[in-house]
């Protein structure tokens, strides 16, 4: 299916009490279906919750647009605010708002259906599952302070440390040494217990040495070198990338082998311009996001 419009402008505010009916052409008037509606369908969400209100989009012609329009929605609904309405706007309202055509909005959703992340009842409308469950935003916003704060919160097991010769795809940040210490950390939700991430720390041998492990458990490691150690951070370079999960990665975040996560690797470098540690940090795909904000000046 192809639509003819490349960019998602349109702007819509979403009534709790209007009725998303599915295929009608146009939104229907309000659901008048009986009490003896199975209670295993969601009811909609209190008329004081927030709209839900998804994302905006430029589309890519290139690419499938159900499945551009399928995975903006889908972080749409995993980063939802927790006391947004789980009514979604209509199948009219969204094409609009993405600026696709209706069949094309609708293959998206069905999408969706089949993860599991809404449920749509006729004459009553399509809702986000209450057990959808929101992602976790990482935020890289230019700071050392907002690095400590994307990487705070979780509950961090130390799995092993030790010196280690420089791997081979770090040597360009450690020229002049012949050695690295290696920090291997789990993080686990604070509330859960579900890993969320592992972490793989290089760092150089005399910043290492001031390094005590208990610290690493309650602190991340940006904090225990920028606060603790006293290291003055002049800059970090941050990258993230999609891969799959390699053995290793999997047993330690229970996931499936060879299923998406983020890969993280941050790059610190102290005031003389030296590489101090270089991590390297996998998270699962389906817990994190990630936005950069660039302001002009």
């Amino acid at each position: 299916m192809t639509d003819s419009h490349e960019t998602a402008t349109g702007e819509f505010a979403t009534r709790a009490d209007v009725d998303a009916g599915e295929g009608s052409g146009a939104a229907s008037a309000p659901s008048t279906a009986p009490s003896s509606v199975p209670s295993a369908a969601p009811s909609p969400a209190p008329s004081s919750a927030p709209s839900f209100a998804p994302d905006s989009l430029v589309l890519n012609r290139k690419l499938p647009l159900w499945y551009q329009v399928s995975q903006s929605l889908r972080a749409s609904i995993l980063g939802r605010p927790q006391d947004a309405s789980l009514r979604l706007p209509t199948e009219e309202q969204l094409a609009t708002h993405y600026g696709v055509s209706v069949l094309t909005m609708r293959q998206a959703l069905k999408e969706l259906e089949t993860e599991g992340l809404i449920s749509r009842h006729r004459r009553r409308g399509t809702f986000i599952e209450p057990r959808a469950r929101r992602a976790t935003p990482v935020r890289l916003l230019g700071s050392v302070d907002a690095i400590v704060a994307q990487q705070s919160g979780d509950a961090t097991t130390v799995l092993g440390h030790g010196a280690v010769p420089v791997p081979g795809d770090l040597a360009e940040f450690f020229p002049d040494c012949g050695e690295v210490v290696s920090f291997r950390r789990l993080r686990r939700d604070g509330e859960s217990g579900e890993p969320t991430n592992w972490a793989e720390n290089a760092v150089r041998p005399e910043v290492a040495a001031r390094i005590d492990l208990a610290d690493l458990e309650r602190w991340p490691m940006t904090k225990v070198l920028h606060d603790i150690v006293g290291v003055k951070i002049s800059r970090i370079t941050d990258t993230v990338e999609a891969r799959l999960a390699d053995p290793v990665t999997a047993d330690l975040l229970q996931v499936p082998l060879l299923s998406p996560i983020l890969h993280y690797t941050g790059v610190t470098y102290d005031e003389r311009g030296r590489v101090v540690d270089v991590a390297r940090i996998r998270y699962r795909g389906d817990r994190f996001s990630f936005s950069l904000t660039v302001e002009a000046r």
